[in-house]
């Protein structure tokens, strides 16, 4: 398929010529997680949401089809913002798609600018992180599981294969992404000092957060290929200068910003559905 193609497909137009539009329930489903600014996906069809109960507790979801694709969709901080980025039970999540059939997931992760280069609506195809939680359950194996003591590699925590989707989309989309950033995740839920930054960015992170660990390394625990997009959408404490970080500030750049991030996913999901039975 053309790139022309696939610009159409991620502007809701269907591709011209011989490419079907294809109904795939069979396949695993997609998994896409979100958090702020991303409460629901609009493409979606044929939805229904579903409350699960796994052993590390309960999590909720969305079930559908976007381009004929199955997708199973979990907004991070619940209904309404309502889970503080601490609290959220990012174990029962990732169980909770696993046992749905997901073996892939596309995540997005709203953060702000370690990099003094990025500026917010900035995009980055993330491929390495930095952790510094520190109360948070962060594994599945804490001994006292039939598997005992697991050690599990991150050298690749970030899937090539699923990275390599989400910059295809972007070219395809037009869309300018950074191919490659390093995910410093903070404890949350304030802000980050502007010392704390200033160590992240010794360390070699780009981009502050507050959800993707350990949701990166669950995924990888429970056997998902995970990858995500960051999304820049202010300057980190001590970055932009002396002014404070708002709220306000956030859902600006997010109201402008958005769609670009969605037009990504709708072209990486197109392209799934047009070489699904091939």
């Amino acid at each position: 398929m053309s790139g022309s193609e696939r610009g159409d497909a991620a502007r809701g137009r269907q591709p011209p010529g011989n490419v079907p539009r294809v109904t795939t329930p069979h396949l695993s489903p997609l998994g896409i997680i979100a958090g702020t600014g991303f409460y629901d996906l609009e493409a979606l069809t044929d939805t229904h949401t579903e409350t699960v109960t796994t052993a590390f507790g309960e999590a909720r979801f969305t079930r559908g089809l976007w381009h004929g694709i199955p997708v199973v969709f979990l907004t991070r901080h619940g209904a309404g913002h309502s889970v503080p980025p601490h609290l959220v039970n990012y174990r029962a999540n990732i169980r909770a798609l696993a046992d749905a059939g997901v073996r892939d997931v596309i995540a997005v992760n709203v953060t702000g600018s370690i990099d003094p280069d990025l500026e917010p609506g900035d995009l980055l195809c993330l491929d390495d992180f930095l952790d510094f939680t520190k109360s948070r359950a962060v594994s599945f194996f804490d001994g006292t599981t039939p598997e005992g003591v697991v050690h599990t590699d991150v050298l690749h925590a970030y899937h090539p294969d699923l990275r390599h989707e989400i910059l295809d989309a972007a070219a395809s989309v037009g869309e300018s992404i950074r191919d490659g950033g390093v995910y410093a995740c903070f404890e949350g839920p304030r802000f980050e000092t502007p010392a704390e930054i200033r160590l992240a960015r010794l360390a070699g992170g780009d981009v502050a957060g507050m959800t993707g660990v350990p949701e990166v390394t669950l995924a990888a625990e429970a056997g998902l290929r995970y990858a995500a997009i960051s999304l820049v959408v202010n300057p980190a404490a001590g970055v932009g200068g002396a002014e404070p970080i708002t709220m306000a500030e956030i859902e600006t750049v997010l109201a402008r910003s958005a769609t670009r991030v969605l037009a990504i996913l709708d072209d990486l999901v197109h392209t799934r559905a047009v070489f699904a039975d091939r």
